[in-house]
């Protein structure tokens, strides 16, 4: 780190103390009075990246794994939830979900939804996009997970589980709240690749430039839609303390990228840094077959069962870039034996707090109008604990508790009978994509193979096989039928092209 980089950090540390003071003593109003005639007020630090999605390779960094509040960026993971129960069939695009009063008091920007009515999941979802609607992202956590907090923490488990390990959610929506929902440009680069390569059939929705509700036409705020070539979603996001951001995917006939732009001064200003990114970039992208695996879920008990990917090497992280205008950059030479990744810091919910203390006095904004602070618990002082709280259970209602022992009790008053199993027919040969502890995430990982390769596997039939390794009990997750060898490879040899792990071996 940087002597200049330690500088800015010392200052905002001081801004911090000062302003805290400040507050203590002066009323809000007072504040942001004083803020804007002393032309003060907290202008966010930008952080960019942009990765190559087929390799995996960093093509540009900025500041990728320092803290920055994502905003309404927040939405992408909030979605990404909601598309689990789309695959897994818990929902359907015409499921109703119903709107609190809590969820319809949500500032804009909003759908203007009222208490007691609903909305159906397939606006849902083009609300959030479009719109970036916080009253709809609340709806969606509490039919989801039953609270806004349940959904967080879920959330947050989440972003574990996919290696975003800088980040913790305490919303659905990246209103302002305290602590602040915080991420780094690295992990939203992990979250825009993840959600594409999970939910290839739902990503769709991020090219919505306009849907129709009731008699409203809603139209997004992405600008780069239909613009830049290739760009085909996802979100941006924005508020006072966040600056303007934006995640960006772009796929053309033989290359991906997908790019991160945080803390815009103007959504102007963001759009164009965007496009220069992507016109630098995008010509020295990877043009060939995928060789970067996909990003699943972290899955331990894979590692036993299918071969481990191959490791990606990272190109080096460019120094900071400022882009000031859409002129293609002149390619960057990359080093002959790139440097090893940089080591990942821990999150630190404090590292924000003096940020968040000198602007507590101003107003914050999703759209350029003004909004409350959303007053949450105190935040703890260690990561560790911080992540405990985060990844705890939210507690069972007691009519859910009841209904539970309903069914043990029934269930301990049934006969006891020795019903075998059915037995699955396995015929010829099988593929084996991996093998986990939790079955349905086998499941999933044999839904989203067959949503993505369907001509690829033909008439294969998907089943998940118990198995004890080592005195755990694993779920291999499988595709049989192929009556040849050859048959079964080819298959294998397809899915790797995309990321996919996989090997063949007779039933």
């Amino acid at each position: 780190m940087n002597s200049v980089w330690m500088g800015h950090r010392k200052t905002w540390a001081l801004i911090g103390i000062v302003a805290s003071v400040a507050v203590a003593v002066v009323s809000p109003a007072e504040a942001a009075r004083k803020a804007r005639s002393s032309g003060g007020g907290y202008s966010p630090l930008s952080a960019s990246i942009v990765v190559d999605a087929k390799t995996g390779k960093i093509l540009q960094g900025e500041n990728v794994d320092e803290p920055r509040i994502p905003a309404s960026l927040t939405k992408v993971m909030s979605l990404y939830l909601l598309f689990e129960q789309l695959e897994r069939g818990r929902m359907r695009g015409d499921t109703p979900l119903s709107v609190s009063a809590y969820a319809a008091s949500q500032p804009p920007t909003k759908l203007g939804l009222r208490p007691g009515s609903t909305i159906e999941v397939d606006d849902a979802i083009k609300a959030m996009v479009t719109l970036s609607a916080n009253d709809v992202s609340v709806v969606v956590a509490e039919n989801i997970a039953g609270s806004e907090d349940a959904f967080a923490r879920m959330m947050t488990r989440k972003a574990k589980e996919l290696g975003m390990s800088s980040t913790a959610f305490y919303n659905p929506h990246g209103l302002p709240h305290e602590p602040p929902n915080v991420t780094t440009a690295r992990d939203l680069s992990i979250l825009g690749r993840a959600i594409q390569d999970r939910f290839p059939k739902y990503f769709a929705y991020f090219q919505t430039q306009s849907f129709q509700y009731g008699s409203r036409t809603i139209r997004g705020h992405n600008r780069l839609l239909g613009k830049v070539e290739g760009v085909d979603g996802i979100k941006t996001g924005y508020t006072r303390l966040s600056g303007f951001n934006l995640l960006t995917s772009v796929n053309t006939d033989n290359r991906s990228l997908v790019a991160v732009v945080l803390g815009g001064r103007s959504g102007a200003s963001r759009d164009q840094k965007m496009a220069s990114l992507i016109q630098s970039h995008l010509p020295r992208a990877y043009a060939g077959a995928r060789t970067a695996p996909a990003i699943v879920e972290n899955q331990p008990a894979m590692v036993a069962e299918a071969p481990a990917p191959r490791p990606v090497e990272l190109a080096p992280v460019a120094a900071p870039v400022r882009v000031a205008s859409a002129i293609p950059q002149a390619p960057v030479a990359q080093a002959s034996t790139p440097p090893a990744a940089p080591e990942r810091k821990p999150l630190d919910l404090n590292t924000l707090r003096p940020v968040v203390a000198s602007a507590a006095g101003a107003s914050s904004t999703t759209t350029p109008s003004s909004v409350r602070w959303q007053k949450g618990p105190e935040p703890l002082p260690l990561n560790a604990q911080a992540y405990a709280a985060l990844a705890a259970p939210a507690p069972m209602p007691a009519s859910q508790k009841a209904a539970l022992q309903a069914k043990i009790d029934a269930k301990a008053e049934a006969p006891k009978t020795e019903a075998a199993e059915p037995k699955k027919t396995v015929t010829g040969w099988v593929i084996q994509l991996g093998a986990t502890d939790d079955e349905d995430k086998a499941k999933a990982m044999l839904d989203s193979a067959r949503g993505r390769f369907g001509k690829v596997l033909g008439k294969a039939s998907p089943f998940t096989e118990k198995v004890t390794v080592d005195g755990s009990t694993l779920y291999r997750a499988r595709f049989s039928g192929f009556s040849e060898s050859n048959d079964a490879a080819n298959a294998c040899k397809q899915l790797k092209k995309s990321g996919m792990n996989c090997f063949a071996s007779r039933g």
